[in-house]
């Protein structure tokens, strides 16, 4: 197994179940249900405390379209649930809300409905806080507490509104399983999930799996291919979230930026590497540009502790009395903070800090949200970044039936590049047919290189590049092309005005990055 260390996990087996839709999001479209308080109270193991704890969460939202990356999708409705916390705060999942335009949060039997609005979204993590607009909503509710780690083997209860009822429902399951996984909202992130066989249902999400009068989770998906296996959100996950927004700006989990494998089960390799017999622990394989490490690690070195923690030769370390994968470590800091690390480099032992950073690759394998797509239209040429959004057009087999040298740019993308100054990948996405671009089909979905000898190395190099000449031919090349696209820089641009008039284009560009 080869994986990046930190909270995004590509795994292309893994990634390939999660496209394929073995993880589902218990929610319909909207989510969010909460109840709380006026003066804190915290909310006892009573049901109907809970009663004033939980509530229902609809929300409209519309998606974005990344064919025609300046239209949107047909609006769409849906429902979840959420619960209160301390501050006036309602928690519930990320995919309850995105893409929102209009929220509302409805209390359990009652017919008024509350305006809410998103005020931290993390969508690594599934988790977002609404903000209620008129603070009576919180007079006669409860805020609820938050606990540890469910044991294995130990009961639990899931609240919420499934399938959007009006009456709170709630499931008892057991905990069957503490492990990292794949948060199916981001379709990349992996973080410490709960596994319990407590039914998780659309409209499920965001509501709190309890035990002992504590909050233990956030239900957040389940698993198509089996029944009664649901998942859950743990606290530790929850904290770092809320401990993140706490200065006013969600930041993100982070990692160090390399990738490894479990080299040390064959004796043999050990000897090779020069590591100390009965020694355990993860070897190298390289590191991501720009990353934490990248200064630090070499391929072959042999990581054998981190923060202290112990890492065996599957890259699990105990922690929380259970044996979980060593990335946890490194998400429990925030970003900025350090972490020990000490490894073997030809049998010197040596010890570094690094910090803790995005340390995104290139490419991003997971899907973003309330973000509109970035593009820019010259001649009819439509150009986007290359991203997992982009990807999803092919369809639900997007994977499966892309052209081979996207899908291979998905998978390697940091191994492919070796450009330090690349923030992105550029391709031409759409071509608007007009007598000028008549003979420019074949390009379409081809990765760009350069623009009249000026490499792209992100989508705002573009429009420099394409009016660097009044006159003559714009010549624009593709990555593992031998020829080249080639317009009449004169025509294109009396072409230009009239293709966006024609298709209803309303702006040739939007550039307008995330934050």
């Amino acid at each position: 197994m080869i994986v990046y260390s930190g909270s995004i996990l590509m795994n292309t087996s893994r990634t390939a179940n999660v496209i394929r839709n073995t993880l589902i999001l218990a929610s319909l479209p909207a989510i969010v249900a909460s109840q709380a308080q006026g003066q804190l109270r915290i909310a006892d193991a009573g049901t109907n405390a809970l009663e004033k704890s939980v509530v229902m969460i609809r929300s409209v939202s519309q998606d974005f379209d990344y064919v025609t990356p300046w239209k949107q999708m047909a609006m769409g409705q849906g429902s979840g649930s959420g619960f209160i916390i301390e501050g006036n705060r309602i928690l519930t999942n990320a995919h309850n809300v995105s893409n929102n335009k209009y929220i509302e949060v409805k209390k359990q039997n009652l017919a008024r409905r509350y305006p809410a609005v998103v005020t931290f979204i993390a969508h690594d993590c599934d988790l977002a806080v609404l903000e209620i607009l008129d603070q009576s909503f919180f007079g006669d509710m409860v805020a609820l507490e938050l606990g540890g780690i469910p044991a294995v083997n130990s009961t639990v209860q899931t609240y919420g509104f499934p399938v959007g009822g009006r009456q709170l429902s709630t499931t008892e399951g057991v905990v069957s399983r503490v492990q990292m996984d794949t948060y199916s909202h981001s379709q990349a992130d992996a973080h410490l999930v709960v596994q319990t066989d407590a039914a998780i249902n659309p409209g499920n999400s965001g509501g709190p799996v309890m035990q002992a009068g504590k909050v233990v989770g956030v239900a957040f998906q389940g698993l198509r291919s089996a029944d009664n296996i649901g998942y859950m959100i743990p606290t530790t996950v929850i904290r770092h979230f809320l401990a993140d927004i706490a200065d006013g700006k969600y930041h993100g989990f982070g990692s160090l930026g390399f990738t490894f494998f479990p080299g040390l089960h064959s004796k043999s390799y050990a000897r090779y590497l020069k590591v100390p017999a009965g020694t355990q622990g993860i070897v190298v394989l390289s590191t991501m540009m720009h990353s934490s490490v990248e200064n630090i690690f070499q391929k072959n070195d042999v990581i054998t502790k981190v923060d202290n923690y112990s890492i065996d030769n599957d890259g699990m370390v105990t922690i929380y009395g259970l044996s979980i994968h060593m990335s946890e470590v490194i998400e429990q800091k925030q970003i900025g903070e350090t972490v020990s690390i000490a490894f073997y480099r030809d049998g010197e032992l040596l010890e570094q800090e690094a910090t803790v950073a995005l340390n995104r690759p290139i490419l991003a394998y997971d899907r973003q949200y309330d973000v509109p797509p970035r593009y820019v239209v010259y001649a009819g040429l439509t150009f986007v970044p290359v991203t997992r959004n982009y990807l999803e057009v092919w369809g639900s087999s997007w994977l499966a039936d892309i052209p081979f040298y996207l899908r291979y740019l998905f998978y390697d993308s940091e191994q492919l590049n070796t450009d330090r100054r690349r923030k992105e990948y550029v391709v031409l996405s759409k071509i608007l047919p007009d007598e000028v671009n008549s003979y420019c089909l074949g390009f379409e979905d081809q990765v760009v290189d350069s623009v009249n000898g000026a490499p792209i190395r992100r989508l705002s190099d573009l429009p420099r590049a394409l009016a660097s000449r009044d006159t003559g031919f714009l010549v624009i090349e593709f990555l593992g092309l031998e020829r080249p696209l080639v317009l009449d820089v004169e025509k294109a641009k009396i072409a230009q005005q009239r293709i966006l008039e024609k298709y209803n284009v309303p702006s040739a560009t939007n550039l307008e990055e995330q934050i």
